[in-house]
């Protein structure tokens, strides 16, 4: 019976990839068209590139045609008589590269200027940053902390990060284990995440949304599933967020969630952490509030009832490498577990 129950949710995992993708992002991962800052400033500059480099192959490529197709109708003979005719010192030849040298080098010289100042210009938000999130990423999932002067308020997440529209947030960004890159391409470009290293990054979402961010820096096997996804919403829903973020979780009220609180204590707690439930583990995600979040696994699965059953018991089928490592629980106390972690959905 243990054996079969390993493998009953794996039947609700084959389909992950496009359930997550169609329940997903509204924000495709596309950076040419951008919902923020300093995304908003980084974007011309890649279009003004693109234009640049199609503008270059179209031209080469005319040349090219020209010199192959066209012909002049005097034949062979009548152009090797022109050729000995013609002046001895003709620099048309010369007078086009150095023209062509020219016209690269000014461009180019457009374009460094642009992205010097544009770099100067998003180096720091306009004003102060109200918010700062401090986030620390781990093979294969990020750990989402809510910084504040108050630390009765201050409160961990993870995979999930919900910012204000309009609102600078800075971001302190270090790795517990390898190099670790953090992009949301809709909204911010690239800052690693190096171990033993504090970086700094910001950004500033304009549009309410939720957007896809992702690992850009190669850390393992998993890299590619080490997503994460930012929810912009209005100030006002943004510190009801936050607000219920720091209420500790509901007492389960049934007898198979009361069992499965127990079980998670016994198989759980050492890793994972679930505010006002007795359990403190830090290795692992914290699961306080973990039914307000929209996927499991840094972003791989929708977060449902039968996915999380079949997180819980095949965590290294779903996702190899992954230090969480495979219980074994009956049917039973699996049942009992899900019914605990479906009750962290709001604050006492």
């Amino acid at each position: 019976m243990r054996r079969t129950i390993r493998h009953i949710p794996l039947l609700g995992t084959a389909l992950a990839p496009a359930a997550a993708q169609a329940q997903g992002e509204n924000r495709p991962m596309w950076y040419l068209e951008t919902f923020g800052s300093p995304g908003n400033e980084i974007t011309p500059i890649l279009w003004g590139l693109l234009w640049l480099a199609i503008g270059v192959v179209v031209i080469i490529a005319a040349l090219v045609l020209a010199g192959v197709f066209l012909k002049t109708q005097r034949g062979v003979d009548m152009r090797r008589d022109q050729e000995a005719v013609s002046p001895p010192h003709d620099h048309s030849a010369l007078r086009w590269m150095y023209g062509g040298l020219f016209a690269t080098l000014a461009a180019l010289s457009v374009f460094v200027v642009w992205t010097m100042m544009t770099m100067a210009d998003i180096r720091q938000p306009d004003g102060e940053a109200p918010i700062t999130i401090a986030i620390t990423g781990h093979q294969w999932w990020w750990q989402v902390t809510y910084l504040s002067e108050d630390e009765s308020r201050i409160f961990e997440t993870a995979n999930e990060i919900h910012v204000p529209v309009g609102v600078p947030v800075k971001f302190r960004l270090t790795s517990a284990d390898v190099i670790h890159s953090f992009w949301v391409p809709a909204i911010a470009s690239k800052t690693d995440l190096i171990p033993g290293q504090e970086n700094t990054a910001w950004f500033r979402a304009d549009t309410p949304g939720v957007y896809r961010g992702q690992c850009a820096e190669y850390c393992g096997k998993q890299h590619a599933n080490m997503a994460l996804r930012v929810v912009a919403e209005s100030p006002e829903d943004f510190d009801a967020w936050w607000d219920m973020q720091l209420e500790p979780v509901e007492m389960p009220e049934t007898e198979v969630a009361k069992m499965g609180m127990e079980l998670f204590r016994l198989n759980c707690a050492a890793c994972h952490n679930i505010r006002g439930a007795m359990a403190g583990g830090e290795m692992g995600p914290d699961l306080s509030h973990l039914m307000e979040r929209t996927t499991l696994a840094s972003g791989m699965l929708p977060n449902t009832p039968g996915h999380l059953s079949g997180w819980i018991a095949n965590p290294d089928v779903i996702k190899p490498g992954t230090l969480m490592p495979r219980t074994d629980l009956s049917g039973p106390e699996l049942d009992a577990i899900r019914a605990f972690l479906l009750t962290l959905d709001q604050g006492a």
